[in-house]
């Protein structure tokens, strides 16, 4: 269960960051700068990445507009970034997969070995228990 051997993560942490595309909907995302995502949301922009918040707010953060759902994002999104606890990441790696998106990325902490399975059965790249903000700069 989980994200299979080192070197498949490691593949996986790579191809998304590398080759995922350039629109995250960072989902949890909200003005609260206190919060995880808020740091990481500002890390992924450095690195060139347009970041869409997905959080009930819907509040505009780092100078992008958010949106309630990711349903609700009028374009396509290439990774889904969670930010919300295990027992409702799940159902975002779902609406990911229904909305066309190209990977999820379960944040640090976001476990659900069976909502990994379903997405990479769906065809996406999926990493787990992983923090972008912390790869990336490894990438080098």
């Amino acid at each position: 269960m989980g994200d299979g051997d080192g070197m498949d993560a490691e593949r996986a942490v790579r191809e998304i960051l590398e080759r995922g595309g350039e629109t995250w909907a960072v989902v949890g995302l909200s003005g609260n700068t206190s919060r995880a995502a808020y740091g990481v949301a500002a890390v992924l922009q450095r690195y060139g990445k347009r970041v869409v918040p997905v959080h009930p707010k819907a509040e505009t953060v780092h100078g992008e507009r958010g949106y309630a759902s990711l349903a609700d994002i009028p374009f396509p999104v290439d990774v889904v970034d969670v930010f919300v606890n295990s027992s409702l990441a799940g159902a975002v790696a779902d609406e990911a997969v229904a909305i066309g998106a190209k990977a999820v990325w379960f944040q640090l902490g976001v476990v659900d070995g069976a909502a990994y399975e379903r997405t990479r059965a769906a065809g996406l790249a999926m990493v787990m228990d992983r923090c972008p903000a912390i790869e990336l700069p490894r990438l080098g």
